[in-house]
């Protein structure tokens, strides 16, 4: 059977449409090569306008009006020259045909080279034992198998080490425990270079890791005046990771931002008393002395140490009560703390029955600070006397309520030696030193999402507050001013925090007149007859605080212990 010819129009049709876009991509080219002179300075006069705008952007709100003053100014100069309309013009075509021209810098390599390959590939295979299972149909980690699907995302710094590296795994990954991320993360600091700390980034939802290297901690920073707030203390700095809040920071003549690890005490505080644990010689003491010097800017210090003597520097100081290095004055000193504390209970009880506001000797805070109290345990024992820490049970668990803030320090080897009132009501805790993973998990609750430093300078360690995240923690550097082995840079700044001295404590009981100001805060609880007829209805409220004593039994304490 004789084929039919195909119609013309059908015959030729594809031969005209390919030779129409022949002509339309030769035109268009040649449109480019005519046009280019003013694609270029389009280009150009965009990306001008793009940076006059980001210049507007980053000006400061004080310094924009000067800026529009300055340009007017110049547009006015410009407009009353002769030919000076022309010449701007020319000028600013000039510069947007330089700023638009094409530039072509010569191409980078796409994906890494046979070094990094090959560190790669490496690693790949060691996590193939720990992201495989032997009846997974499809696994994505194989011996020999293609370790750019498990690794979508990597960098690499000059010398050829991995700066950051985003790592898949299967699902069936048990990535809720922490033995198994545990195994993770050591394989990848050993594979991926020691002598660095990195950050592990666990993405339970999309199964995915990110790890990524820190850069040190700064260790120049010392003791000054932090920008905070009443009842904020600055503990020390960590990365801008987990913190979005910055403190501006002097060092010399320079001066920068650094992320700062606070915390909150007070009334409303959910981590009113501070656990710190180290060795000896990490900075704990340093820790309590950059503490005391920020408490007293807006209450009262009462300091125990367990015989270090690096407290001297604060006696007779205003708001220094006491610094008590002997057993017999740490009883002491302590007792009168749980009589205040009862005290500052009372009193704000009978003014909010009675309707007032809180007296003002309440408000004021006090801080107690122990200074390994451990070392008390051993002596009281042998002296037949109690430990000095079985008086810290009121402030620990009403100190909140009473303005009243503890802060204990100690060392590991005297870990079992402490009360458990303060194990049970330190809810903020610091770690400072080397520590292993059992003391970590031990004194914070979890273990940090970092690696251990290997040069552990002193005040080097971890902070977690409450069931917060654990930073990373660098101390301030607060020395003993009369250390002779403290730097004369150092010393001046300790030195020009100190408040001035007062009377010394010796002379104080002989001096009665000095006792007169509290007698005068407490006379509106016991002056006004109105609010004698509260104390004796309610023992609701003052349950808590009469755990042996009687209500007038307390009152006489307050009358007795006037600080």
């Amino acid at each position: 059977m004789a084929r039919r010819p195909l119609p013309r129009i059908l015959s030729t049709g594809s031969a005209q449409i390919a030779r129409g876009r022949e002509l339309a991509r030769t035109a268009a080219d040649s449109a480019t090569d005519v046009l280019h002179p003013l694609i270029s300075i389009t280009r150009g006069l965009r990306r001008l306008a793009a940076a006059g705008r980001r210049k507007w952007a980053d000006t400061p709100q004080d310094r924009r009006g000067p800026l529009l003053f300055l340009v007017a100014s110049v547009v006015l100069v410009v407009a009353l020259m002769p030919y000076g309309p022309l010449l701007a013009v020319i000028s600013l075509m000039a510069a947007a045909a330089w700023h638009g021209r094409e530039q072509r810098g010569p191409a980078e390599p796409e994906g890494p080279d046979e070094s990094q390959s090959e560190r790669l590939r490496s690693l790949y295979e060691a996590l193939v034992p720990y992201f495989s299972l032997a009846g997974d149909p499809s696994p994505l980690y194989a011996h020999g198998g293609e370790w750019e699907k498990a690794f979508p995302a990597y960098e690499f710094d000059g010398s050829g080490r991995i700066t950051h590296l985003v790592i898949r795994y299967p699902a069936y990954f048990t990535d809720g425990e922490i033995d198994s991320r545990t195994r993770i993360e050591q394989l990848l600091h050993a594979k991926s270079g020691r002598g660095r700390e990195y950050h592990f980034g666990w993405d339970e939802e999309g199964n995915r890791l990110t790890v990524t290297v820190l850069p040190p901690l700064p260790t120049d920073i010392a003791a000054q005046r932090f920008v905070t707030a009443p009842g904020e203390t600055v503990l020390g700095f960590t990365d801008p990771t987990q913190v979005r809040r910055t403190l501006p920071l002097t060092h010399g003549e320079e001066q920068r931002d650094v992320p700062p690890v606070v915390w909150r005490t007070g009334v409303r505080s959910t981590e009113p008393h501070l656990l710190v644990m180290g060795q000896p010689g990490s900075g704990t003491t340093s820790l309590l002395r950059c503490i005391a010097l920020q408490a007293l800017q807006h209450g009262d210090v009462v300091i125990i140490e367990g015989g270090t003597g690096e407290y001297t520097c604060l006696t007779g100081r205003k708001g220094v009560l006491a610094v008590e290095c002997g057993l017999a004055g740490a009883l002491a000193t302590l007792e009168w703390a749980t009589n205040e504390t009862e005290r500052r209970l009372l009193s704000a009880n009978r003014a909010r029955q009675a309707g007032h506001p809180p007296p003002e000797d309440t408000k004021r805070p006090l801080w107690i600070l122990l200074d390994r109290p451990s070392a008390f345990a051993h002596l009281a024992a042998a002296d037949g006397r109690k430990d000095p820490q079985s008086l810290l049970q009121i402030p620990l668990r009403h100190g909140r309520a009473a303005n009243v803030t503890v802060v204990v320090a100690d060392q590991f080897d005297n870990a079992e030696a402490l009360s458990d009132a303060v194990r049970q009501h330190t809810r903020a805790r610091v770690v400072l030193g080397p520590a292993t993973a059992e003391q970590l998990a031990g004194v914070l609750g979890a273990l940090p999402a970092t690696t251990p430093a290997v040069d552990v300078p002193p005040g080097r360690g971890y902070a977690r507050l409450g069931a917060g995240v654990v930073h990373r923690l660098q101390v301030p550097s607060t020395p003993d001013p009369y250390d002779d082995e403290t730097s004369e840079a150092d010393r001046e700044a300790v030195l020009a925090l100190l408040p001035p001295r007062t009377t010394p404590a010796e002379a104080e009981p002989m001096d009665s007149g000095q006792a007169g100001p509290d007698p005068v805060e407490a006379e509106p609880l016991g002056a006004d007859p109105v609010e004698a007829e509260p104390v004796e209805a309610p023992p609701v409220s003052m349950d808590p605080v009469s755990m042996e004593k009687e209500p007038a039994e307390s009152a006489k304490a307050v009358a007795a212990e006037a600080p």
